[in-house]
């Protein structure tokens, strides 16, 4: 694998590579990145949608933009805990 391409910064479509160093601290590039979902039509049409959790006696009902929230928080958790340690292993 390469993993400096795999950790890049650059975005589909730039013309210049964009550096680490360089990156804003305030908004860093996945935060960015996410905000353009959060903030997408697509994303917001989720909160229409029913998503039923069928793991108890009384099934969970809540809309799928609430689950795809959850579960970008838990992504986003193990994301960060699998990039450091990958920045740890290949500096």
């Amino acid at each position: 694998m390469n993993w400096s391409q795999l950790l890049s910064l650059k975005r589909f479509g730039d013309a210049k590579k964009r550096l680490r160093i360089n990156q804003d601290e305030t908004r860093l590039g996945f935060e960015v990145d996410y905000d353009r979902i959060i903030f997408s039509a697509a994303f917001r049409s989720l909160q229409d949608k029913t998503q039923v959790i069928p793991l108890s006696k009384t099934d969970f009902v809540h809309t799928r933009l609430t689950h795809s929230l959850e579960v970008s928080v838990v992504g986003r958790s193990i994301g960060r805990l699998v990039g450091k340690k990958i920045i740890e292993k290949y500096p």
